[in-house]
């Protein structure tokens, strides 16, 4: 059964940083967020405008057969020209994009694409696949002089569900389709993917695909490799289409070999996806620990039973005052349940008797021991907004979903003060996770000092947990350099990547590798792997042509 994709909307996405144009911080937003920062600037950067960036003419045209799929527009080919990276805010607002892409194509199908990438072969065009625009580790963008020209594929004009098989709970979807877009037209089958990223409103599915994202659920299916049932990818030596199956032990899996690819080895095109019914009981709390450790011990335990909560996320106290969540140096566990076939209280109050039984605090009211009170609107997640398992009446859980939804914004905000404020994140073993954290918080945060002369904030929560295992999420805070912002982010990125490496910490758990964290990937791939990629891109792309300096060169 075909869907239809979501009406236009009259908003403005940014070009230059996160989400919606009208949704950034004022001029007045941005002066007192930088006054709680030493050393930032005394007024706010402007906001960045194409015209000044003089862009040129495209060093190509396209032939009349695809002129209609294909833009010079000077104000798209900025759009496209990066992620959502700190330092693409950065480089924006300097007026410094980088290289700017010649063309942008939208394709409409999948001979579109194919007749694209053949035309691109023979004229030496790189081409940049581009879902949603929303990496933020360089993944979308060209670097370099190698190539004639530059045409970054965006996917958005092939945004459908094309058909929906409620009986085996699955659904074959167009690897364009926004998130918001793909759960509107699931809903009236009372189905959803349950895919959540923070990025979900402007992120597709292919892109999703193409970076093994994780959505925020903490636990059980929360990477988008867990829904991948098939999928289409056409490369420059021909379509890849696996068998729709449940599972398979016929050697190794050919949707492995794209999934995390981030089209380098070809362009993700449409895949068949599992999918869940809507869930329809939820419940939440927020236990406060007065020790950060206590609250680490608590959090592996929640993992290694059975309960497997929606959300478990552990915010530091930096972390949870920063949100809201408390403000008396407590550490913080948002906790989240949800069903769509029965209460789930009980496992709640199991979680919560475990938390209690590390240390944790929780008065049973609509608060844990230290939180604010009042606040939000009760809304929940699963319904895409990105804050799994949130329902219910706790203001500690809804300051925080307020929080997570704004903080990206407030990022570009300080950016225009001329601060550091920027995210990295990984995963590793329980037995790795103390010291790990430790190190991260102390050698980050000793780099700040050194290069700015201020001190920085270098705060932490958990974002995933396993029963082997948890992804830490660091967000580093701390006065810029003006007009050096981005070489000095980027050396504090290196004190980072040398701790990851050194506790044997991957280089991203869900952010994917780009051009960003290239470093860090080759030293943790091991080198047979590598061979192995560098031959399916020999194969798959024998004229270099697709998301050139992407996993391998």
């Amino acid at each position: 059964m075909a869907g239809t994709t979501e009406q236009p909307t009259t908003r403005t996405r940014s070009w230059w940083g996160w989400g919606w144009a009208d949704a950034h911080p004022d001029d007045a937003e941005c002066t007192a967020m930088g006054a709680l920062l030493p050393g930032t600037l005394s007024r706010p950067l402007p906001v960045p405008r194409v015209r000044d960036l003089g862009i040129g003419s495209p060093a190509v045209e396209p032939p009349e057969s695809l002129a209609r799929l294909v833009t010079s527009d000077p104000a798209d080919r900025a759009a496209h020209a990066m992620g959502k990276a700190y330092r693409d805010v950065v480089r924006a607002l300097h007026g410094r994009p980088g290289r700017i892409p010649d063309l942008v194509a939208r394709p409409v199908d999948e001979q579109g694409v194919a007749d694209l990438l053949d035309w691109s072969g023979d004229r030496q065009v790189a081409v940049v696949p581009y879902g949603g625009g929303s990496s933020v580790v360089g993944g979308v963008e060209y670097r370099g002089d190698a190539h004639r020209a530059v045409m970054s594929l965006d996917l958005t004009a092939m945004g459908r569900v094309l058909e929906v098989d409620a009986e085996g709970r699955a659904a074959r979807i167009q690897a364009g389709t926004l998130g918001p877009s793909l759960e509107d037209q699931l809903r009236p089958h009372g189905l959803t993917l349950r895919h959540f990223p923070q990025s979900f409103e402007f992120s597709t599915l292919g892109g999703w695909l193409a970076t093994r994202a994780g959505g925020h659920y903490a636990t059980g299916r929360t990477h988008i490799d867990d829904f991948v049932q098939s999928m289409r990818v056409v490369t420059p030596a021909g379509t890849s289409a696996s068998w729709r199956l449940p599972a398979s032990g016929a050697g190794p899996s050919p949707d492995r070999l794209f999934l995390g690819s981030e089209g380098a080895l070809g362009v993700i095109t449409e895949a068949w996806v599992r999918l869940q019914e809507r869930p329809r009981h939820k419940a939440s709390a927020a236990v406060a620990f007065t020790g950060f450790h206590d609250a680490l011990r608590a959090v592996r335990a929640i993992a290694q039973s059975d309960l497997a909560p929606a959300n478990c996320r552990l915010l530091d106290a930096g972390e949870a005052a920063l949100s809201g969540a408390a403000r008396d140096g407590s550490a913080v566990l948002v906790l989240g349940f949800e069903s769509a076939d029965e209460p789930v209280t009980a496992r709640l109050e199991r979680a919560v008797g475990l938390a209690r039984s590390y240390g944790g605090r929780y008065d049973g009211a609509d608060r844990p021991a230290g939180a604010p009170a009042g606040g939000g609107d009760g809304s929940g997640a699963g319904g895409g907004d990105g804050a799994a398992g949130a329902g219910g009446g706790d203001a500690a859980v809804r300051a925080w979903r307020s929080a997570f939804l704004r903080m990206p914004y407030l990022r570009d905000g300080l950016a225009r003060m001329g601060a550091v404020a920027e995210t990295f994140e990984t995963a590793a073993t329980w037995d790795r996770i103390p010291g790990l954290i430790d190190a991260v918080r102390t050698e980050v945060g000793a780099a700040a000092l050194k290069a700015t002369g201020h001190p920085g904030m270098v705060n932490c929560r958990l974002t995933h947990v396993y029963p082997d295992g948890a992804a830490p999420y660091f967000t580093v805070l701390a006065a810029g350099r003006a007009g050096d912002e981005v070489a000095l982010w980027d050396d504090l990125k290196a004190v980072a990547g040398e701790v990851l490496h050194r506790h044997r910490a991957t280089i991203t758990h869900h952010h994917a590798v780009g051009r960003d964290h290239r470093p860090g990937y080759d030293l943790q791939r091991p080198e047979p792997f590598a061979l192995a990629l560098r031959a399916a891109k020999g194969a798959l792309d024998p004229r270099g042509i697709l998301n050139p300096g992407v996993l391998v060169d």
